[in-house]
């Protein structure tokens, strides 16, 4: 078996026969950390290219279409504005509490309408993931869960899980202190 060997350098002895080459040195951390970077930014720019591809190129495909909104003078934008009817013209969100309460205006009972009016926010109530979902409704009542509106807070539970579905979900109902009122699935 023959083995590669360095030449000799001057001052130096050759290393005796059978003896195994050094190994290799090994990278850097600073060096495999660098062939890294290079590499998640490689995957960056093919996807962002591939993206480009099938988008269409952003603004080099609109380029030929004129631009509505910059077209028309401000003006005339807020003439037309005007014009529009109560109903078509933007509203702010609502809020979930008075979502809420328009449900159970809607389609409540005269009981659930009445405890309805107390309730002051909602929280929790957009983000549902049928895992674990969470809802605190905060009202004005006081007392807490051993006071006067108990069965109150009990109604708005009720009412939520009128209004929401969840495989999951649980509803508090909090008093003016903070205090726990209620709560109830839905």
């Amino acid at each position: 078996m023959t083995y590669q060997q360095n030449p000799a350098q001057p001052g130096q002895q050759p290393p005796p026969p059978g003896m195994y080459a050094p190994p290799p040195k090994k990278m850097s951390a600073g060096a495999k950390a660098g062939i890294g970077c290079g590499g998640a930014v490689g995957v960056i720019v093919v996807l962002a290219v591939i993206g480009a591809a099938i988008g269409g190129g952003g603004a080099a495909s609109d380029a030929g279409k004129p631009d509505k909104v910059a077209a028309a003078p401000k003006q005339e934008r807020q003439a037309k504005e005007d014009a529009k009817p109560a109903k078509e013209k933007r509203k702010a969100p609502a809020s979930q509490a008075d979502r809420f309460k328009a449900f159970v205006k809607k389609s409540g009972t005269a009981a659930e309408k009445s405890a309805i009016a107390h309730v002051t926010k909602v929280q929790g109530a957009d983000e549902q993931n049928d895992i674990l979902d969470s809802v605190d409704v905060y009202t004005d009542f006081t007392g807490g869960l051993m006071g006067p509106h108990q069965s109150e807070g009990k109604l708005i539970a009720s009412a939520f899980a009128d209004w929401k579905d969840s495989k999951n979900g649980l509803v508090t109902i909090y008093d003016a202190k903070g205090e726990i009122l209620s709560n109830g699935n839905f």
